[in-house]
């Protein structure tokens, strides 16, 4: 199977897809699919890298991941030995061009808008959670009907933004194979030394070549994206392991001298280290 685009399994005559993930970790491949996804994380926790920004993921969230938006789940299999996901895969076009155009579903539109850098829910949680368990004994005809729900109640619920920018041209398969191999070595690393010669070779381009070919598809540098990641493991660790000091998890994030983590932080996320780590204590 090639990584991208990922080709979701589905039988002919079915108009949408219920999966149910339930292994020590989830795929772990970077890959987009034509399908939108609906996910509900029953357990497990790691990092979700969604189009050109790092998030991590926890038991009880609701993910939505737009059609097409390259993504991959790393699951930490340290926190959490078993990862589990219920997910509903769908397409706007899947019953039928129209559909969703029909004055009586006008209101699902936003759900539409959002999915296209992808969100997380952070409100009527309870609701949406019961909906997604209620979908593993229903009948098609009843998942279906619980599926319009799921997208009436994300629409109106509160969100976070999953990305900020999205790629807007299918990735072919080589170029797929590019940015899973970066990604994949960037997240299996990013805790070592990182230079611009190592990461270009693991994209078998020049060190310009692949600079520009990375900008162009994240809309950042690869080393802002290798820095984001080091300060989003940052932050974790932080709410994680209360008694590491901020040294031990500069060392612990990839960064190499306190000032170079302290710095970086504060440009990321406006704060700076030990005042984040103040208010989570």
């Amino acid at each position: 199977m090639k990584v991208l685009p990922f080709k979701i399994p589905k039988h002919e005559q079915d108009a949408f897809v219920f999966q149910v993930d339930k292994e020590e970790s989830f795929y772990d491949k970077l890959h987009q699919h034509e399908e939108i996804q609906l996910s509900y994380i029953m357990k497990g926790e790691g990092t979700l890298i969604v189009g050109d920004t790092i998030n991590y993921y926890s038991k009880d969230d609701i993910l939505i991941i737009g059609s097409n938006i390259p993504h991959v789940f790393k699951s930490d299999v340290k926190a959490s030995k078993r990862s589990h996901m219920v997910t509903v895969f769908f397409t706007k076009e899947s019953f039928g061009s129209h559909f969703f155009d029909l004055e009586e579903l006008k209101e699902l539109q936003i759900f539409f808008k959002r999915s296209k850098h992808g969100f997380k829910v952070i409100s009527k949680q309870k609701t949406i959670k019961k909906l997604f368990i209620q979908l593993k004994k229903a009948t098609k005809l009843n998942r279906f009907l619980i599926l319009l729900q799921l997208l009436k109640n994300t629409s109106a619920a509160n969100y976070e933004s999953l990305s900020s920018f999205i790629y807007d041209k299918k990735y072919t398969d080589n170029e797929g194979h590019k940015m899973r191999n970066v990604f994949e070595y960037t997240m299996t690393h990013f805790q070592k030394d990182i230079n611009l010669e190592a990461i270009a070779e693991v994209a078998n381009m020049t060190k310009n070549a692949f600079c520009k070919y990375f900008k162009k598809r994240t809309n950042k540098t690869y080393f802002r994206f290798l820095t984001e990641l080091r300060i989003e493991h940052a932050c974790k660790l932080i709410e994680t392991n209360k008694d590491l000091s901020i040294s031990e998890i500069a060392y612990k994030s990839g960064f190499k001298n306190i000032s170079n983590f302290n710095r970086h932080f504060k440009n990321i996320k406006s704060i700076n280290p030990s005042t984040f780590k103040n208010k989570k204590d």
